[in-house]
């Protein structure tokens, strides 16, 4: 069985900050790409950053420059680096991670709130 747990989620004010982290844990967990995804109220789940195994990054438009997504391998984990939060970025936030032998799975999802 496979999790996916994450952490880091809030109320923070506009222009601030948060740290979100998601670990992999189960048994032969081989990843492949990991990211984040996000759903505001009334929208569709939409991509906010991947991260490839070997480090390369994608970002989603409205975020870049603003988040930064990092992994560490060792201990199956990927990061979401939320830097000058807007309030339009309130939304559930999830995990997503692309596992070798077992598909794609999703974390529990962790609230955002972001005021203005």
């Amino acid at each position: 069985q496979v999790q996916l747990v994450e952490s880091g989620g809030g109320l923070v004010q506009a222009g601030g900050s948060l740290r979100l982290s998601c670990a992999a844990s189960g048994s032969d967990i081989s990843i492949r790409h990991m990211g984040w995804y996000r759903q505001a109220p009334g929208k569709q789940r939409e991509l906010v950053a991947v991260i490839t195994t070997g480090g390369s990054t994608n970002y989603a438009d409205a975020v870049k420059g603003r988040f930064t997504i990092s992994r560490d391998n060792a201990k199956n984990t990927v990061y979401l680096q939320m830097n000058s939060l807007k309030p339009e970025d309130t939304a559930v936030y999830y995990c997503n991670a692309n596992l070798v032998h077992w598909g794609v799975y999703w974390g529990q999802g962790t609230q955002v709130t972001v005021s203005s």
